[in-house]
């Protein structure tokens, strides 16, 4: 009866965790739209392009996670969502695993499943999102970096790179942060994604890549982008640059999964950004840059998004100032 209980309230806090992430992702997408909760908490259904399309690849890629290893008799958690910032709206989500690996194809199938799923779902997200039109600016601007798969994304459904920079539609900025988690999830170090791959392709070797990793981290966190250095705290004092054996670690993997595991290696150099995010907020009395003129100007017509090519100061052929009333996800 105590374990029917216990069970129970287990279950309950996955969904109140899903539906509190729900609703702060909901929340974030609004924000990005220009809407002021405050005053109208009714226009809060705005949000949801982009709470549904990125909660979709949360729960896909965590799923593909307990999927597999419902597969290989592995006991694993449902998923626990967690609940973020106004901007994105959730920290993601993770699965916890309660039984040991049988051995180091179901580590490597376990720990490929989460990725694979949600970087199927991503990359259509970003597809549809940039042949949408994106929502009127108001607030502060969020500026994304471009990752090499986003660029080839961009490159795809406008025929070019911008020069410039341009908003995106929320479902766009979901598949953006699809990207993103992919590419976290696949850093090869501890018990992340990418860390159950590279114990799965290259056994106690592993530990030092999983060392690197975090060494990388910190250089960056010192000389690119500071928040590198939350990453390299959490490897290595929470969750340890060690991955603990599978019962049986020296049967190597088979050819198709060495393929595969290769191929997450590329996915997360392509899906890697240095600097992620910035968060800024014009000064007042900053005026607009007014747009270049003649063949510098990119108008896409005949009921598409309208996009100005304008020089950029940030280096990022993806990064542009708009309006000083701007809030939206900007590339």
């Amino acid at each position: 009866m105590n374990g029917e209980i216990k069970e129970a309230r287990k279950i309950w806090l996955h969904v109140a965790l899903f539906v509190a992430t729900f609703g702060t992702t909901t929340a974030a997408g609004a924000w990005q739209t220009g809407v002021d909760l405050l005053l109208n908490p009714q226009d809060i259904t705005t949000g949801l392009p982009f709470s549904i399309t990125l909660m979709s690849i949360l729960l896909v890629h965590e799923m593909g996670h307990y999927l597999t290893s419902s597969y290989y008799g592995v006991q694993a958690s449902l998923p626990y969502f967690i609940p973020g910032p106004p901007f994105l709206g959730t920290f993601g989500a993770f699965i916890k695993m309660q039984s040991q690996m049988p051995d180091r194809k179901s580590l490597f199938d376990i720990g490929a499943a989460g990725p694979l799923a949600g970087l199927a779902l991503s990359i259509p997200a970003v597809i549809v999102g940039l042949h949408l039109e994106p929502p009127p600016e108001t607030g502060p601007e969020i500026f994304l970096g471009p990752s090499f798969l986003f660029m080839f994304l961009v490159k795809m459904a406008f025929g070019f790179l911008p020069e410039g920079g341009f908003s995106l539609h929320p479902i766009a900025a979901a598949g953006w942060v699809g990207l993103f988690v992919t590419a976290m999830n696949l850093l090869p170090a501890g018990q992340l994604d990418g860390g159950h791959v590279m114990y799965a392709l290259f056994g106690r070797r592993y530990i030092w890549v999983s060392r690197l990793t975090v060494v990388v981290l910190l250089a960056l966190a010192l000389t690119v982008w500071p928040g590198w250095l939350v990453w390299g705290i959490l490897i290595l004092f929470v969750m340890g640059v060690r991955h603990p054996p599978p019962l049986d670690p020296d049967t190597p993997l088979d050819p198709k999964r060495k393929f595969v595991g290769w191929f997450l290696l590329a996915t997360l150099v392509v899906t890697f950004i240095p600097v992620p995010f910035s968060i800024q907020e014009l000064e007042r009395g900053e005026e607009r840059r007014p747009p270049p003129k003649g063949a510098e100007q990119l108008r896409r017509t005949r009921g598409r998004e309208v996009f100005d090519e304008r020089a950029t100061e940030l280096g990022s052929i993806l990064h542009d100032h708009h309006a000083p009333s701007g809030r939206a996800f900007h590339l």
